[in-house]
């Protein structure tokens, strides 16, 4: 697990698992992520990419410890969720007990937030307790961008997104859980919700703030860090593709040559670090 120290906040990393994802044109995570691309951008290995140019990639939730303040930054897939991710098999990971390890338990937890509701970010909000999903949080209060939930909400024509706004999202409403926030939301004098549209349209980044240091968890504004080096690089999953790119564009200039250290929701380890001009765009410096 790894663990950064912002001011009086602690952020750490619990890894779901981590896969490698080489290059398809056809149903890659990244278009245009080609080894031959991958490549002409040197700093990415061997940390971020295989041998032979596939993408290195983790599905993980965020720890945020800070001032009064417990925070779960995306639950991942979840065990026991058939999901195309997943081949359609459920998973049975030790993600829990990663979690105690780190030394949160699940009753500790006081808000959980989702950046997005993309299944790979919702899956343990909830867990399987004799035949029934609850809340895996009992205590927590479960943050969502409203304009992102009322996307979701009316969305029928994915199925699987359906299942997973079923089996994740709706059980925390029913036990009175959730709260709807506009993306700016401020979580705690040190924690608030930044508005970053176009992966999805509500999606929002967690900035964090405390002592005069500054840090970001990215969510899926970006999934890898070839597209701090290529900005253009686009997710296959994004809705909104012009939105996504504007987006990371303005996100990385923000936060270039500053001291923002930047948590890639997706990266491997090291999964945080800074972002710096370079030749032709930037680089990550973790």
């Amino acid at each position: 697990m790894n663990s950064w120290q912002v001011g009086d906040v602690k952020i750490s990393c619990v890894i779901e698992f981590k896969s490698t994802a080489p290059y398809d044109p056809e149903r890659g995570m990244i278009i245009g992520a080609t080894p031959e691309v991958i490549s002409q951008i040197p700093w990415l290995s061997p940390k971020y990419v295989s041998p032979e140019g596939h993408l290195l990639m983790a599905v993980q939730a965020v720890l945020v410890e800070a001032p009064g303040l417990k925070l779960v930054v995306d639950t991942c897939i979840g065990n026991d969720k058939p999901r195309r991710m997943t081949r359609g098999i459920g998973l049975k990971t030790g993600f829990l007990q990663r979690l105690e390890s780190a030394g949160w338990s699940r009753d500790d937890v006081t808000d959980v937030v989702c950046t997005h509701l993309h299944i790979d970010h919702i899956g343990w909000n909830t867990m399987l307790d004799e035949g029934r999903w609850v809340p895996t949080f009992p205590r927590a209060r479960y943050l969502m961008a409203r304009k992102e939930y009322e996307f979701w909400v009316q969305d029928k024509e994915d199925n699987e997104q359906v299942v997973a706004m079923g089996d994740s999202v709706q059980p925390l409403f029913d036990a009175g859980l959730v709260r709807l926030v506009e993306p700016d939301h401020a979580l705690s004098p040190e924690v608030r919700l930044l508005p970053s549209p176009g992966h999805t349209p509500g999606h929002v980044c967690v900035a964090v703030e405390s002592r005069g240091q500054k840090a970001v968890i990215t969510g899926d504004m970006m999934h890898h860090p070839c597209q701090i080096a290529r900005p253009e690089l686009l997710a296959r999953f994004d809705s909104d593709h012009e939105a996504a790119l504007a987006t990371r564009r303005r996100l990385l200039a923000e936060w270039a040559d500053r001291p923002v250290l930047v948590v890639g929701t997706h990266f491997v380890a090291p999964a945080a670090g800074f972002v710096r001009s370079d030749v032709g765009g930037y680089r990550f410096e973790s």
